[in-house]
């Protein structure tokens, strides 16, 4: 091959990238926008998804607008210094229409810039207000707090153009020291809340113990109140009236002594 046949060679793989490098058409993918730059300056007004006809000059920067998930481990100190981790989840999303916006004041490496570092400053921040205790008791409450701090700074922080969509922290983790010393108080706890059933049970046992003194007093005491000398006289008549009906008509056989009798017209 000679350098005639080469040069032609060589203006076609030229003319094909020039072709290539100054095409008027680009694509948008699907779940993104089109961030248009001609010479560094950005177009204030973005690509939709699909196909476009563009300044052969001009670059097109795609950038998502799909859910994002950041996972981190958060470490911070509680308000009576107990060292407290966490495994954190962080969902969010680009705003869309101020997606051109956000790429020329904030750039691409905003999950390094911007996001991580304020996940663990937000952390820090809402843990110090809580004890370690709260932490556990008042989880909810506490991951509610770090959402809504948490998006507030990130709106500042790019001009609204990124949004929190979801928040989630596991368990607090804690020192072995403060582990044994919350199962020693919840084992305290235990044994006092049983101590004070049992002293309820015995107090309300002595408090039955004592109606029921109270009422068979009050029985006798009526019962007392209602003998009278004729009722004791009634209760003799018929004591001896029912040994009548019991006789045999046969007299006992007494050796001696005075023979029984029946007091029964006795006055």
């Amino acid at each position: 091959m000679n350098a005639r046949s080469v040069v032609p060679i060589v203006l076609i793989v030229v003319l094909a990238v020039l072709l290539i490098r100054l095409s008027p058409f680009t694509s948008v993918a699907a779940g993104h926008k089109g961030v248009v730059t001609t010479f560094g300056k950005v177009s204030p007004e973005a690509l939709d998804e699909g196909l476009h006809l563009i300044n052969p000059l001009s670059r097109v920067v795609s950038v998502s607008t799909r859910i994002q998930k950041v996972d981190s481990q958060g470490d911070a100190a509680s308000r009576d210094l107990q060292s407290v981790t966490t495994h954190i989840a962080l969902q969010y999303h680009l705003s869309a229409k101020d997606i051109a916006s956000f790429y020329q004041h904030v750039g691409l490496g905003y999950e390094d810039t911007i996001v991580a570092p304020q996940i663990q400053e937000t952390f820090k921040a809402v843990t110090a207000r809580y004890t370690a205790e709260e932490l556990i008791t008042k989880r909810e409450e506490v991951r509610h707090a770090i959402r809504e701090l948490l998006d507030t700074k990130l709106r500042e922080l790019t001009g609204g153009g990124l949004l929190v969509d979801d928040f989630s922290i596991t368990n607090f983790q804690f020192s072995h020291s403060f582990n044994a010393a919350i199962e020693a108080k919840q084992e305290a706890e235990q044994l006092a809340l049983k101590a004070k059933r049992d002293l309820e049970r015995i107090q309300v046992e002595a408090q039955q113990k004592v109606a029921m003194a109270e009422a068979e007093a009050a029985a006798l005491k009526a019962q007392k109140q209602e003998i009278t000398p004729d009722l004791i006289k009634l209760r003799e008549i018929e004591v001896q009236r029912m040994a009548i009906d019991k006789w045999d008509g046969h007299l006992p056989n007494v050796n001696g002594g005075a023979m029984p009798f029946l007091n029964l017209g006795a006055k």
